[in-house]
């Protein structure tokens, strides 16, 4: 039987472009959020973005105008190249979708928007981290960036040995102290507070609300408790081939993903079947297919 092409730029471009009002909102979203409570109040919550809010800050102070917008574009437009040779011409635009987008809708809302939070720093921060976050989640769901400090830590990590994740970290830490010295030590800190419940609000909107958890069932009973599990509970398993390494006794290990509400009864059919079975349990950011969304959805 003769092997079926599939074309997958196809279905990646179909797939950008089906998603490009979504992207646009998003980053309609994170802009607004940066214009109403992180800028009006210095708050420079990592990223290029942040940068942008020192440098723009700095450059009023000397009697000129310095748009937040237009630095992020210029900044990563000169990362462009780079973005190119690590990540191949598809996902560079991709990246400058999203920071084209976010840095037009920065300056575009900037005329517009009031300054919100009336002063108060906490509220700032934590609605300008709640509400970009849910924008940049929206462009990060849909397979694009913003660029900024993670365009810049990928390339970091690909030409040193240092994880991408620790690595836009630490930048993110650099720009919220840089602005320190600019505003003042009490909103580098605020701004922290922003850029880490925006990190945690990314990875919500990201996931999807679909939070599973995976159970692997090891125990001599494994018959009865897959019974329980398919018949009581309505749900599938998979039997993993195993042999145990000390006794060299072959048994499968059973594997579930199920709702965080079902992990108390799993706990209970294994109990009851077979105390001393060995129960593992562990998170699992998304769940696809039968029994849980669907694929591509």
């Amino acid at each position: 039987m003769p092997r079926r092409s599939i074309d997958i730029d196809r279905i990646i471009r179909s797939r950008f472009i089906r998603d490009l009002p979504l992207i646009m909102a998003g980053c309609a979203i994170a802009a607004f959020a940066t214009d109403a409570f992180l800028i009006p109040n210095g708050l420079a919550a990592g990223g290029l973005t942040g940068l942008a809010t020192i440098t723009s800050e700095l450059a009023v102070r000397n009697g000129f105008m310095l748009p937040v917008g237009i630095q992020t574009i210029v900044m990563n437009n000169l990362l462009l190249l780079l973005v190119v040779r690590a990540g191949g011409v598809r996902y560079a635009v991709q990246t400058v979708t999203g920071f084209v987008l976010l840095g037009f809708f920065t300056d575009l809302f900037s005329p517009f928007v009031v300054p919100l939070g009336g002063g108060d720093l906490m509220l700032a921060s934590l609605w300008g981290g709640i509400i970009s976050g849910i924008g940049y989640g929206l462009v990060f769901r849909c397979g694009a960036n913003t660029g900024g400090s993670d365009t810049i830590g990928q390339i970091i990590s690909r030409r040193t040995s240092l994880p991408v994740g620790s690595t836009v970290m630490a930048i993110d830490v650099a720009v919220c102290a840089a602005s320190a010295p600019v505003f003042s030590l009490e909103q580098a800190l605020y701004a922290a507070i922003s850029m880490v419940l925006m990190g945690f609000v990314v990875n919500a909107v990201v996931d999807g609300g679909n939070r599973q958890r995976a159970a692997f069932i090891i125990s001599d009973s494994y018959r009865d408790i897959e019974r329980a599990i398919l018949v009581d509970m309505d749900r599938g398993c998979t039997e993993l081939l195993a042999r145990g390494a000390y006794t060299q006794k072959e048994r499968p290990v059973l594997m579930l993903i199920m709702s965080v509400s079902e992990v108390s009864i799993v706990k209970t059919i294994v109990q009851e079947y077979d105390p001393a079975a060995i129960l593992m349990i562990t998170d699992v950011n998304e769940a696809i297919g039968y029994g849980f969304k669907q694929l591509g959805g």
